[in-house]
């Protein structure tokens, strides 16, 4: 009977020595592959060249190796790029490059569809299929960034986990990810330069408190009102603003990071004078920030962007009472690379 073989970029370090001590090798040999596989992503053991055949054979006998693949990609007017990464299922995701100013951002996507349905994103409206293993939410940025120093002469200076999914329904995939594009084995990238967004899964955000985790933390918080809210994102009915709030709190106590709330603008939903003071007095209790985001159409949704005069009227009421606020506009729209659009027409 054929042994199943693991994927090896799914097992540690420690397991990988341990496999080639149990085999009668030395155990630094696990660093050499390492290195092969996060830091050049050469993914195939045939060409780990400081490797013998014997430990070449010996890897293969027992392990796989998973990976994406750019299927196309498609560059807006304004610069930003939407690629479309197909896994070996034959399924795809997406992921983007937004270059701004000094700044080059990944997008990248956790899972493969998403199971959370909230009314204004066309992820949503996809069912969700599998959640992404590390290698390949490692292989988005591995291959984006390498685009960015071909095309921009410099690499990534952040990266968001703000593509398709939800990251903490795929809670330790993405936290070994983040571990290897930060490792010197990896990608060598700075924690500070990482921000998970989540639609508030109260029990992780406190989890990822307890660990000590030293990225950013994003919420997909779009009103700073129960019953909105729950009419806008399911999640909400088992994550209601208090919970959220509570484990807010829990989080920024414990690692003294502030959490950006990001805020989607409707016209006529959630963009009113109202809106505005329920938001200040969410955001007067925990040290925060405030993304406001331009609203991008998707196929058949109800919801416009706000006019020019009631974001302008949002924004000044929260800088006057000392929010702290960005506006960020819509980028990519035209190949459909915008926030809340990716929602890929092959899977």
């Amino acid at each position: 009977m054929n042994e199943i073989k693991l994927d090896i970029r799914e097992i540690s370090l420690g397991q990988l020595k341990d496999f080639f001590i149990e085999k009668s090798h030395k155990s630094f040999r696990a660093a050499q592959v390492w290195e092969w596989i996060w830091k050049h992503r050469v993914l195939n053991f045939d060409k780990m060249t400081n490797l013998s055949l014997k430990h070449i054979q010996c890897l293969k006998k027992h392990y796989t190796i998973k990976k994406i693949n750019i299927l196309e990609f498609h560059i807006s007017s304004d610069g930003t790029v939407k690629f479309l990464f197909e896994l070996e299922s034959k399924k795809v995701v997406e992921g983007v490059l937004i270059p701004q100013r000094n700044r080059l951002t990944a997008c990248i996507s956790s899972q493969a569809g998403c199971s959370l349905a909230c009314t204004f994103c066309a992820t949503g409206q996809i069912k969700l299929h599998r959640n992404l293993n590390p290698g390949e939410i490692y292989d988005q940025v591995f291959f984006i960034n390498q685009y960015a120093v071909k095309h921009f002469k410099k690499p990534l200076t952040n990266i968001v986990y703000m593509g398709m999914g939800e990251p903490f329904l795929n809670y330790k995939n993405v936290l070994k990810s983040i571990h290897y594009i930060t490792s010197s084995f990896g990608m060598a990238m700075s924690y500070k330069r990482i921000t998970v967004s989540t639609v508030g899964i109260t029990k992780i955000i406190k989890k990822i408190a307890d660990e000590g985790v030293k990225f950013n933390l994003a919420i997909s918080l779009h009103s700073a009102s129960n019953t909105l809210r729950s009419k806008l994102m399911d999640i909400n009915k088992t994550n209601d603003l208090d919970s959220l709030l509570n484990s807010l709190i829990y989080f920024y106590d414990k690692t003294r990071i502030k959490p950006t709330y990001e805020y989607v603008l409707l016209s006529g939903v959630n963009d009113s004078e109202q809106d505005a003071k329920l938001l200040v007095k969410f955001c007067k209790k925990n040290p925060c920030k405030v993304n406001l985001i331009e609203y991008n159409k998707v196929a058949n949704s109800i919801y416009e962007k706000s006019t020019n005069l009631a974001t302008i009227k949002f924004i000044k009421l929260l800088e006057k009472n000392n929010i702290l606020v960005k506006f960020r506009r819509s980028r990519g729209a035209d190949v459909n690379a915008a926030c809340g659009q990716l929602a890929n027409k092959i899977n």
